[in-house]
């Protein structure tokens, strides 16, 4: 029995503490879609109802909440960091990186909504009352928030703490794994595991939903090029089971070489459809509308950011069913898109990665929404408002947009060819990225499981769209992406805290009293070093070092017509002592020295590499000054030693005063 087990476990790499739970999820979904559809489309209905009416501010303020941490990351000392060791060089050459970035960005989503999303709120403008060219400023504006920089922040959040962790801690690349810093040791208990759960549950019905999308997308490509005469729910479901067939294959077969090369090539595709859609079209005007649609959108970046019409309550019916809806999709791909960009940073700084990861595909992003949605504006406003008559059908408006296009024919089947590229490497990369995931951040898999993978994938699509169609999809994402939120948040907090503590280790210098250490008294040093360093130690510091140097100085400085006093105390709780200059309406010289008491992690109590530390609290000599400043441990300064680091800060002092401009600071208010 023990030997089958054994047998069992080599068989596959799935962490059954993260794949059980989260198939239990899924095959909930799938029997209540199958056995009790219209059931389960109400309860999905009604569980995005409350989850966009009572939660609905949540999205909103989480995801701009991820835009102001990137940004404040970057400008601070914290973005010197390095993804990775401090002398490791980016994996990637600059531009390369720009290139994988921008194909980051693309994806079904941009030839699903390219056209659809701006016809739409063009159609259906927000207010009324506008003028034409008022509702198609206003609809860019809106489709720019969503595919702007908040999408990529959401992204960029959890693909920065995947990236840090990883290349800087050296952990598997698991969501968990950020965690660390809060949950220490009990990152691979309950708490670790339900987040990868999560994680895992919001990573599947995310790629669900976009394969969907693609679906439903090319249903009606298949339909305008004459290879089908109607788009119906069984010509759906052909669509999947084919091209995740293919999919799988790719999956299993390890030729990532040439799924690279499909990338590459489908990224071309797509780069000359936008640029033929550009030429063709009204050219000068798409690229005025380009200049004042971003404009539009940075002037106006601050009041979308935090808009949830709580005094406009007629549209709250559009905010839910749009930015919900799309913030919810961007955090159902963030461990899909993150883990991606993660894996390409290695080497960079926290400031490069957020630039790049801000910056290039949002630019990219808002490039082609103005080529598709200006271009498809103005073909709607030259033809009578054909396309706003069919804003309801969405995943049709591409194709009928390039008939009013030169060689429609020829871009409309690019366009299948593009989308049909798209889903497959999308469903090859999602298997791939849900394997690591449910593998606790493996890297190879047995090929059953990637077939095991693709078939959950493409069940959950068919059954989702026989169920509840489009909103069946977006209902369940919205679920999963709740609970991920709110595990992004504190993420933030988890990797603020890794960065302060890397800064704070990595940029510790040595103590300023080694600077006068030589091979003389080296034994007395290592002897000072093992001896611990507790209440005693330091009052003996204090009585036979500190005053004697002290005392010795101040006689001395004497004979050049300076006065200087000493003031201890030895048998206080916390041992000091002082020497002072007093100086007339100035602030006084003042070098001192007090003992910090310092509580000791119980790693450094418990390590019998560290005899000088066997207590939690340790008691060390600091010195101090008079005008604030941060003092520095002393303990293992010898009398002459302390006696040239008291003349090194007044020789400090007495520059400083004779310079004008610091009298200001340097003067002493009276009472």
């Amino acid at each position: 029995m023990r030997n089958r087990l054994e047998r069992l476990r080599s068989l596959t790499t799935f962490n059954t503490w993260i794949t059980i739970p989260g198939l239990l999820i899924i095959a909930a979904v799938v029997i209540g879609c199958a056995c009790f559809p219209a059931t389960t489309g109400a309860y999905l209905d009604a569980a995005k109802q409350w989850i966009t009416t009572s939660w609905g501010w949540l999205f909103i303020l989480g995801v701009s909440f991820f835009v102001i941490f990137l940004l404040v990351l970057c400008v601070s000392n914290l973005g010197s960091i390095r993804l990775g060791n401090d002398d490791e060089e980016p994996e990637y050459p600059f531009f390369s990186w720009i290139a994988m970035l921008f194909a980051a960005g693309m994806g079904i989503g941009l030839m699903y909504f390219g056209v659809a999303e701006p016809i739409s709120h063009y159609a259906m403008p927000l207010h009324e009352g506008l003028s034409a060219n008022a509702q198609a400023k206003t609809a860019m504006l809106n489709t720019f928030f969503h595919w702007g920089i908040h999408a990529w922040a959401i992204y960029g959040v959890l693909g920065l703490a995947l990236a840090y962790f990883g290349f800087r801690y050296h952990v598997l690349l698991t969501v968990r794994s950020a965690f660390y810093p809060l949950l220490r040791d009990k990152v691979n208990g309950p708490i670790g595991i339900f987040i990868d759960v999560v994680a895992l549950s919001c990573t599947i019905f995310g790629i669900t939903t976009t394969l969907g999308y693609g679906s439903m997308q090319l249903a009606s490509g298949f339909k305008e090029v004459g290879l089908i005469s109607e788009a119906h729910m069984g010509t759906l479901i052909c669509i999947i089971i084919v091209f995740m067939t293919c999919a799988i294959l790719s999956a299993i077969s390890g030729v990532s070489k040439g799924v690279r090369c499909l990338s590459e090539i489908n990224l071309g595709l797509a780069l000359f459809l936008m640029l033929f859609v550009l030429a063709v079209g009204p050219t000068i005007i798409i690229l005025n509308d380009f200049t004042e649609n971003l404009g539009a959108y940075l002037s106006n970046i601050i009041p979308l950011s935090f808009r949830t019409f709580a005094y406009d309550p007629q549209n709250e019916g559009w905010f839910t069913s749009w930015t919900v809806v799309y913030w919810a999709w961007w955090i159902s791909w963030a461990p899909f898109v993150g883990m991606f960009i993660a894996k390409i940073s290695r080497g960079r700084t926290v400031r490069e990665f957020i630039l790049g990861v801000l910056l290039v595909p949002t630019v990219f992003n808002l490039l082609w929404m103005t080529v598709f949605g200006n271009t498809a504006i103005w073909a709607d406003q030259v033809n009578g408002g054909t396309l706003s008559a069919m804003a309801s059908q969405t995943e049709a408006l591409l194709f009928t947009f390039l008939n009013y296009l030169p060689f429609s024919k020829i871009t409309s089947i690019m366009s299948i060819v593009i989308i049909t590229l798209f889903f497959v490497t999308s469903a090859d990369s999602g298997i791939f990225v849900i394997n690591g995931i449910a593998s606790s951040g493996g890297i190879k898999f047995p090929k059953w499981q990637s077939a095991f993978w693709g078939i959950v994938l493409a069940a959950l699509a068919i059954l989702l769209l026989y169920t509840g169609g489009l909103g069946a999809l977006q209902a369940t994402t919205m679920v999963m992406s709740l609970p991920f939120l709110v595990i992004l948040i504190v993420l933030c907090f988890c990797l603020l805290k890794g960065l302060v503590i890397d800064e704070d280790y990595f940029g510790r210098g040595l103590s300023a009293c080694t600077s006068y250490w030589t091979g003389s008294f080296w034994k007395d040093r290592l002897n000072s070093m093992v001896s611990h360093p507790d209440l005693n130690n330091a009052k003996q510091f204090i009585q036979e070092t500190a005053v004697p140097a002290f005392e010795e100085l101040s006689e001395e400085i004497k004979k050049y017509g300076v006065e200087a006093k000493v003031h201890y105390d030895v048998m206080g709780p916390l041992p000091r002592a002082e020497f002072v200059i007093e100086q007339p309406s100035m602030r006084n010289f003042i070098y001192g020295i007090q003992c910090e008491r310092n509580a000791v992690s119980e790693f450094a109590a418990n390590n019998d590499s560290m005899p000088q530390i066997d207590d939690n609290i340790i008691y060390i000599p600091m010195s101090y000054f008079a005008d604030g400043r941060i003092g520095y441990p002393v303990r293992y300064m010898k009398k002459d030693e302390l006696i040239i680091d008291v003349l090194r800060q007044y020789d400090r002092f007495t520059k400083l005063a004779a310079d004008k401009k610091h009298l200001l600071f340097l003067y002493e208010p009276e009472d």
